[in-house]
């Protein structure tokens, strides 16, 4: 025997109706309903996050260990999953030793740029130095005193690059 609950029955677009339906259907109409996305902002913030983070060799575990969080949860703000909260970002600001703004640098450009896909993509550089081996390897390239030697690791990246691109 089925019963019919005397709940509100909510149709497609997440209205209440006058009817009474069951919980079954109440959930199959609000699962209908379409997720919440991700804004492009909390990305940004999450993607210059990691790049600090990194930058001063801070683990996840350690940032979440200040905050008071799981690292799980700093994965999730870094990549813009979860967003940030004022008085956190302050917090991780404060611990990073960045203000504010730091987290926000090249988001007016965002906005002011054309629409399109150009903006929804991280710009590979950025990509590449927030990558744990892109970071290691530009702080140690970095450590490179000599012109001679850091012209001569500049050489051999470049022709293991047209190495690979030539096997592709």
């Amino acid at each position: 025997m089925t019963y019919i609950a005397a709940i509100p029955c909510f149709n497609l677009f997440g209205g209440m109706s006058q009817r009474i339906c069951s919980p079954e259907h109440s959930y199959r109409m609000l699962s209908k309903l379409p997720k919440k996305q991700a804004n492009p902002i909390d990305g940004q913030v999450g993607n210059r996050l990691r790049l600090r983070r990194m930058m001063i060799g801070m683990s996840q575990e350690r940032l979440g260990e200040l905050l008071g969080l799981t690292f799980q949860q700093v994965q999730k703000y870094e990549k813009g999953v979860n967003r940030i909260g004022a008085g956190r970002l302050f917090e991780i600001a404060r611990i990073l030793g960045v203000p504010i703004f730091y987290f926000y640098e090249g988001v007016a450009d965002q906005l002011t740029a054309a629409p399109g896909f150009a903006e929804s993509e991280t710009p590979p550089v950025l990509e590449f130095v927030s990558s744990g081996e892109g970071l290691q390897l530009s702080l140690a390239y970095m450590r490179i005193k000599d012109p001679k030697v850091r012209k001569r690791v500049l050489d051999l990246v470049k022709s293991l690059a047209e190495e690979t691109s030539a096997k592709a």
